[in-house]
């Protein structure tokens, strides 16, 4: 590229990693680095020891070489603020290090942290007692690392550029995790170089970087000049989206003053490349018309990016002079190219100019994308390797006892949910089916209030209509096939991303490649889109479960549906539907005492059930307050005295008599449990009998058998109603959490396919279809 020396040359400025004297933060490679945050000396051993005295009963000098190393990890991670590979070592093992102390104590813990902001260091600090404000300076100072080991990268060859654009990609994904993950969970008072809104602009800016690594790479590789266009023109849009990103009104204290002007001139800079190239291109295609077009536009936005130096008092003192150097041999070489293709075409091809307007737009080239290490996505699977060190505290909290009081926890409930307490529901629940089938108390309600309504159908109706009745229940169903439908519909949108990235990695394989070697060594799709394709799968299988429930809901609803319109309308037209009787049509005194006889064991019934809900409480009460960890460490310490060596190596068997011995208490419930089936059996069996002897007395009055038909209808709706508001309210919750999932599996699909559809361009050398 005729301004690659240049550009290469830098912006100027001081070659420290800290940034410029101006504040600028250039290098002298010509790429804007971020300055490290600089923080005050804290020691957490102290506070943290008196955690551990305090909250684990644990005598603090047993960890005192954890708590030196901690220190000593801190004082080397934030003793520099100079960026070295060494340094970025230290701060990633500090911060996996604090990501797993989070695991350990609160985030709250009593040990102030300070830190400035890296921008201003004079005028904002942070100090607060929070564990997640230090991990996430600390994963800005990787990132800054990251930038400015970029920038001392030589831009002159392309082992260099490769270095700088892998660290950019770093950089770029370790501020965009910090967003994403860590700020979320830190308080709101933080200096302002970790606002969301300056985290955006510093991820938007090592993208630029990147993507400007890989147009210089693409030039030393003497790319095609279509190709190096389309690189261009995608770095011109993440510098105007960095631009925008910079000027953001609450950075206006926060961003080095040079930094918006130099990214707006870099915007245009390379928007002039990329037409630049394109006419370079189209001139050895024999498209002179639209070489005169591509050249003209290139002047335009050299002549933009003139005026903006020219205009601009402010230029002088702080862009660099190799960059607007740059610029203004840009526009002589543009005017002198425009001034040739304009004479050429007007003399000898005389090939038709199209207005711009008409001018096909140059599709991007996305090279550059946020790359997260590794160690700052999943700290905890490097705690092992040498570089990191072993997590510390691991001590803390002895893990046989966590194993042994887990498996201890699933067998008391496996034992008191699903043996004791679900035994004595199945009870209650079997009394309340009788009951029904029998269509009691409804029968009783029908022969003692035969005017007006029972007070239990007038409630289960008023709350009905307070909570929207039919039409709400009904627009619940509605909602939900439309959520499952547009869930549906992304899940679709990410299956055909993946099938046409696979319908184009066969062809591409089918086809002669321009680099065979690379060809062999690309993954085959199926090996890097199983992991999606099974949540995929997955989630696809959680929405044909919802749909099935749905529908069943549904069925429900249609079931019921005329019976719940009626429990929608006014009090009055209900009272109406339902047939009444001004007089009790049992008088003999025979058929009374069967009435009342009834009653009195409808009245135990509810008793029985009463005394079984306090049972039933007593029970899970006792499974809640049962800590097992006291009886582990006692027969841990038991063990420990008995053998020979301390050093032991305990299993999970070895605690088998603690859990006999803490279970017991729960198994002699099984005859309370018998004796209850038992008094119910016979319980139920006198009803039944009662039952029959009240309906042989009641048989000849057909109004009271409707009025009873009737009523026993609307108790069943209202149950039916509470039962389906519940599960569609459930399921709206449902919808609402799977939402963000689906979601992110289909970015990630089509992420995934236009990354390998990039890559399949780059392979073959001319984009692919």
């Amino acid at each position: 590229m005729f301004l690659l020396n240049r550009l290469a040359t830098g912006v100027g400025g001081s070659s420290s990693g800290s940034g410029s004297s101006d504040g600028s933060g250039a290098d002298g490679s010509g790429l804007l680095a971020v300055p490290l945050k600089a923080t005050e000396k804290t020691q957490c051993s102290g506070p943290l020891a008196a955690y551990i005295a305090s909250s684990y009963a644990e005598p603090p000098d047993a960890y005192r070489d954890d708590l030196r190393v901690l220190d000593a990890l801190r004082d080397s991670a934030t003793a520099a603020l100079d960026a070295s590979p060494a340094l970025l070592k230290r701060l990633t093992r500090y911060y996996a290090q604090l990501s797993f102390l989070l695991s350990k104590f609160p985030a709250d813990v009593n040990v102030r942290f300070a830190w400035h902001c890296a921008f201003d260091p004079a005028a904002a600090t942070a100090a607060l007692q929070d564990l997640n404000l230090e991990r996430a300076a600390v994963l800005f100072n990787i990132a800054a690392a990251y930038s400015q080991l970029a920038g001392r990268e030589s831009r002159a060859d392309k082992d260099g550029l490769t270095k700088a654009f892998g660290a950019l990609q770093n950089a770029a994904g370790v501020f965009a995790h910090l967003a994403r993950h860590v700020v979320a969970e830190c308080p709101a008072h933080l200096t302002p170089d970790l606002s969301p809104p300056m985290l955006a602009a510093l991820e938007a800016l090592m993208l630029a970087q990147a993507q400007e690594c890989a147009w210089h790479r693409a030039v030393l590789s003497h790319m095609k000049d279509a190709n190096v266009a389309r690189i261009a023109v995608h770095l011109a849009d993440l510098y105007a989206h960095a631009a925008e990103c910079a000027t953001h009104a609450s950075l206006a204290q926060t961003v080095p003053p040079a930094w918006p002007d130099a990214l707006r001139l870099k915007h245009l800079y390379y928007a002039a490349e990329a037409q630049y190239r394109r006419a370079q291109d189209c001139m050895a295609n024999a498209r002179y018309g639209e070489e005169v077009a591509r050249m003209l536009q290139a002047r335009e936005l050299c002549a933009r990016a003139a005026e903006l130096v020219a205009q601009d008092a402010r230029w002088a003192g702080r862009v660099r002079a190799p960059l607007v150097e740059a610029a203004r041999a840009q526009q002589g070489l543009v005017a002198s190219n425009c001034e040739r293709a304009v004479r050429d075409n007007d003399v000898i091809y005389l090939d038709p100019v199209p207005p711009a307007s008409s001018l096909p737009a140059i599709a991007p080239y996305k090279l550059a994308q946020p790359a997260v290490p590794s160690a700052v996505d999943n700290p905890g699977a490097h705690l092992r390797d040498s570089d990191l060190g072993p997590p510390l505290f691991r001590a803390l909290v002895p893990f046989v006892i966590h194993q042994a009081a887990s498996l201890y926890e699933d067998r008391k409930d496996q034992l008191v949910a699903n043996s004791l307490v679900k035994a004595l529901d199945e009870l209650t629940a079997d009394c309340e089916s009788v009951l029904a089938s029998l269509n009691l108390p409804h029968a009783l309600d029908a022969i003692q209030k035969p005017v007006g309504l029972p007070p239990a159908i007038l409630v289960g109706a008023d709350e009905i209509r307070s909570d929207g009745g039919y039409a709400g229940l009904k627009y619940l169903l509605d909602s939900a096939d439309r959520s499952n439908a547009e869930l549906a519909a992304l899940l679709d949108t990410a299956e055909a991303a993946l099938a046409n990235e696979a319908r184009e990695d066969q062809q591409l394989r089918a086809r002669p490649p321009s680099s065979p070697a690379a060809c062999a060594a690309r993954p085959l799709s199926s090996d890097l889109t199983h992991q999606l394709r099974g949540q995929i799968a997955d989630l696809r299988a959680r929405l044909q479960a919802a749909r099935a429930s749905d529908a069943t809901m549904r069925a429900a609803f249609g079931q019921w549906e005329p019976v719940l319109a009626a429990l929608s309308s006014p009090r009055e037209e209900l009272e109406r539907i339902v047939p009444s009787t001004t007089a009790n049509p049992i008088t003999d005194p025979h058929h009374c005492r069967i009435v009342e006889r009834l009653h009195q064991y409808l009245a135990e019934v509810d008793i029985m059930k009463r005394e079984r809900l306090k049972s039933m409480e007593k029970l899970r009460r006792l499974a809640a307050e049962d800590d097992v960890t006291p009886a582990l460490n006692e027969e841990m310490q038991r063990l420990v005295a008995q053998s020979s060596t301390p050093i032991m190596h305990f299993e999970l068997h070895q605690f088998e008599d603690v859990f006999a011995q803490r279970l017991d208490k729960y198994t002699s419930w099984k005859p309370y449990i018998a004796e209850e089936l038992e008094a119910q059996t016979e319980l139920l069996d006198s009803i039944r009998e009662a039952n029959q002897a009240f309906l042989i007395a009641r048989s000849s009055h057909p109004l009271l058998q409707k009025r009873e038909q009737a009523l026993s209808n609307l108790e069943q709706a209202i149950q039916a109603y509470r039962n389906i508001s519940f599960n569609m309210h459930d399921g709206s919750n449902f919808y609402a959490s799977l939402e963000p999932e689906v979601s992110s599996v289909r970015t990630q699909s089509v992420d995934f396919a236009t990354s390998r559809h990039i890559e399949a361009e780059e392979l073959c050398g001319t984009p692919q279809p």
